[in-house]
């Protein structure tokens, strides 16, 4: 057992050094950006993906917004609502859950970040082109296969590897990143 914990390890140290700094420096800057012109930020993903959704909106909407001086972010995660997503799926369809979400809230300008370890789920790839074909920004955290979400986004970070444990963590990494750089260097909402 202690030789599977050491290699689970090995490889979860892997997953994480295998997110390029620049790329989520980058990311920084656009949620940046998105608060500096009072942007919407629309967050969602699939299963260990929508739990890090959640947790990253709630991170980002309360924890970094309390550290700002005056500007809060806006920010949704698009797989909250249960009773909204269910009726989709059944009036329409699952691979629609995300889209029509997006056709009530989302302006052109506006940022998506879609989280999916595959790349290529259905409704969060079709959300994605949506939101690109309507003039959102899209960020992608995506496995080690890319799939089709990291095609289409403006700005994608590929972990390396397809394990869902691994890619969720260093998702969930990313996204604690994300909300810290503006908690711990509240000066970054400034301007």
């Amino acid at each position: 057992m202690n030789e599977w914990i050491a290699n689970y390890i090995a490889a979860q140290k892997a997953a994480l050094d295998s997110i390029p700094v620049e790329k989520v420096a980058r990311l920084i800057e656009t949620l940046q950006e998105a608060l500096r012109k009072d942007r919407q930020i629309f967050v969602f993903g699939n299963g260990g993906s929508a739990a890090n959704a959640s947790h990253f909106v709630t991170d980002l909407g309360k924890g970094a917004s309390d550290k700002l001086k005056g500007r809060r972010f806006r920010c949704l995660s698009l797989n909250d609502n249960m009773s909204w997503l269910t009726a989709l799926g059944n009036d329409y369809s699952y691979e629609e859950v995300y889209e029509r979400q997006l056709m009530n809230y989302a302006q052109k300008g506006d940022v998506v970040l879609a989280l999916s370890v595959s790349g290529s789920s259905p409704n969060v790839v079709r959300a994605a082109q949506w939101a690109k074909q309507n003039g959102l920004q899209v960020l992608a955290l995506v496995g080690g296969k890319g799939g089709k979400l990291a095609q289409i986004a403006d700005q994608a970070i590929v972990i390396h590897s397809t394990h869902y444990g691994r890619v969720e963590d260093a998702q969930m990494g990313i996204c604690h990143m994300l909300c810290y750089a503006f908690i711990e260097d509240p000066r970054l909402g400034d301007g």
